[in-house]
């Protein structure tokens, strides 16, 4: 390696390192915020909190890295150009494409490894990243008993606590409804005081009260009558031990949501998209076969019917022998818009099941291209980020920042109705995935041709001369 080519590949490593960090950490954060109402109030801990966002930022990183590539490349070259340091190589004699070749080659190495770690550690990140989700969500947030409120955290008590003293245990003017055997609150514990702690590391909640009464309704909440009947039973001491089994944050087996598309690689998705597209193509040659007892009226006829429809009008003309005739045009109008609404309904509805297993598979199969279309797009990113700091000479992050947004946005956009239109089967799959990054491509190549030839692309000069020329080519 050369001297120039470290000076190149050290001058683009530390933005690199710099942008995909903040890239990195920007995404996750909006991605989490989706998530904040599920996770806050619940104790679950900072191992718990680190677990979920390493996890999350791993799926993020595939989507990080074009971005962190564009940024990095246009303030690297940018500040080379501000610097006049790629003027000095220029005159050296050295091409563009030669001074661009050290981080090319970084970049094909890190898009090559982007996809296999897409491939292979992001779909096992995303299995215990959700199913640990999956437990957050059913765990019950943690116990907040507010002074003067009833709390209703605890399955099949509602309590009530007037005073918190300063200790955080002992309390005051406390009232339990317990409904835990059912019925209407029927047993009413009236407290003076009482200490509220946890034993058994932490696995029970122990509620000791003092000074109070029981009130046990003998009816059982039923309609009160004359015979009502009411227990009390005084007590100086007495305690109420919960368990806080259900507080726990208890772990989901991870096969349980292997079924996903986001948890299975390559080979997986498309063993998948092959069966429902094998199940797709079922349902459509068996849809002749199922349809086909509807239509009555092409069946051949018998003794007792005519064109699908039985004989049923009778005249006898003497004790031993009958005539049959026909049914009625109304007969047949009625019959026959009842056989049109059966198969009306019956082709609805076997149509919008060919339709679900074909979205079914178009989504198994934009998974499969999604690895290859975010591998391919670190590199189109470079191809736009490198040439066009070159070109604009800008270093830093002013407009190297607005630039890499505006290109994401378009390829974020353009990847979002790509992935649609796939889905829904108005183009193809591979089409709508690659959309993309076939558009951006170009682009690419249009400021790497602009930059070796020393263009000045985003001088008023330039545009002021390319409209003169379109003009005269109109004239």
């Amino acid at each position: 390696m050369k001297k120039l080519d470290k000076l190149i590949l050290k001058s683009f490593a530390g933005p690199f390192l710099l942008t995909f960090a903040i890239v990195e950490f920007i995404l996750l954060t909006q991605y989490m915020l989706k998530y904040l109402d599920e996770l806050v109030g619940k104790d679950l801990g900072y191992d718990v909190f680190a677990e979920l966002l390493f996890y999350f930022s791993i799926n993020m990183a595939p989507v990080a890295l074009p971005l962190a590539v564009l940024l990095s490349a246009l303030m690297t070259f940018g500040t080379l150009g501000e610097h006049h340091e790629l003027t000095a190589i220029k005159t050296s004699g050295i091409a563009l494409p030669r001074i661009l070749r050290p981080v090319a080659f970084f970049v094909v190495a890190l898009a090559i490894g982007a996809f296999f770690f897409n491939n292979y550690v992001v779909p096992k990140a995303n299995l215990k990243a959700y199913s640990l989700l999956w437990d957050i969500r059913q765990k019950k947030p943690a116990m907040n008993f507010k002074e003067g409120a009833f709390y209703n955290g605890l399955p099949g008590y509602s309590i009530k606590i007037n005073e918190k003293l300063n200790d955080g245990r002992s309390l005051r003017d406390i009232m339990i409804y317990d409904h835990s055997k059912g019925g209407n609150n029927t047993t009413v514990i009236l407290a003076d005081s009482g200490q509220m702690y946890t034993e058994y590391n932490d696995n029970y909640l122990i509620l000791e009260l003092f000074r109070g009464n029981t009130y046990v309704d003998q009816n059982n909440g039923g309609f009160r009558n004359s015979s009502e009947q009411f227990v009390r039973e005084k007590f100086d001491a007495t305690k109420i031990i919960f368990s806080l089994a259900s507080f726990e944050l208890g772990r989901t087996r991870e096969e349980l949501f292997s079924d996903n598309k986001m948890m299975k690689n390559i080979g997986q998705l498309t063993a998948v998209t092959d069966s429902l597209r094998q199940s797709g193509t079922r349902e459509r040659r068996m849809y002749a076969p199922n349809v086909d007892p509807f239509y009555m009226y092409f069946k051949a006829d018998t003794g007792q019917v005519k064109n699908g429809l039985p004989l049923t009008k009778v005249l006898p003309d003497s004790v031993h022998e009958q005539k049959t005739l026909p049914p009625t045009t109304a007969d047949v109008m009625t019959a026959a818009a009842n056989k049109a609404r059966n198969v009306k309904s019956f082709t609805g509805s076997y149509k919008e099941r060919v339709a679900t297993l074909s979205r079914d598979a178009n989504n198994y199969e934009i998974e499969i291209w999604r690895k290859y279309t975010q591998s391919f797009a670190i590199v189109i990113m470079f191809l736009i980020g490198a040439p066009l700091g070159a070109i604009i000479k800008k270093g830093g992050l002013g407009v190297p920042v607005i630039i890499s947004i505006m290109f994401f946005i378009v390829m974020y956009v353009l990847g979002i109705l790509g992935e649609k239109w796939a889905r829904e089967g108005l183009i193809s799959v591979e089409a709508g995935m690659w959309g993309a990054n076939a558009i951006l491509l170009p682009i690419g190549l249009f400021f790497l041709y602009q930059a070796q030839n020393d263009s000045s692309l985003l001088e008023v000069d330039f545009w002021r001369k390319l409209m003169t020329r379109l003009k005269r080519n109109k004239i």
